[in-house]
Parts: structure tokens; C-alpha cells; sequence
């Protein structure tokens, strides 16, 4: 082999994902109800586990309020702590 003869892996093609945004903040939610169970079903991934902002794209602001909101939830028996398959 030259050395000239190096071979590079072709880049992984990246596809464009769509703009994140916060859900709250678009919709005019200003408080998280800890009695909806069914809504915040949707932010907790198979295990009962809280999604982090990085995945929703909720801010921070808001995803205080769904970790507070859930835990309240967990507390009060209307969410499982640890989910064996929740959907």
C-alpha cells in the first residue's frame, strides 16, 4: 500500500430533523397538570422514566414543572414509579 492510498469512511448521511420547540410554550400551557395522567404519559419513555429536553425540546422552565408535576403524580399513585412497558 502507497502512502498516498489512505481511505477515509464516507460521512454517515445526516438527515435534517425538524426544528425542536417547547410545547408549552407554543400551545399557551402555563400550568402542568399532575392530574392528567394521560399528558404526561407522553413525556415519560417505556420504563416510566422522564424524557429529557433534549429529546422533547421542551425549556427548561417547562421541564421543571413536568418533573415536578410527574413526581406529584408518582407520589399520589396516579403514575407507577418504574413502568414495566406503560405503553
Amino acid at each position: 500500500m502507497a502512502q498516498n492510498d489512505v481511505r477515509y469512511l464516507t460521512p454517515v448521511n445526516i438527515e435534517i430533523k425538524k426544528e425542536k420547540y417547547c410545547r408549552f410554550e407554543k400551545s399557551g400551557i402555563k400550568f402542568v397538570d399532575y392530574k392528567d395522567a394521560d399528558f404526561l404519559l407522553k413525556l415519560l419513555n417505556e420504563q416510566g422514566k422522564i424524557l429529557p429536553r433534549r429529546i422533547t425540546g421542551t425549556s427548561s422552565k417547562y421541564q421543571r414543572k413536568v418533573n415536578k408535576a410527574v413526581k406529584r403524580a408518582r407520589h399520589l399513585a396516579i403514575l407507577p414509579y418504574a413502568g414495566d412497558q406503560l405503553r
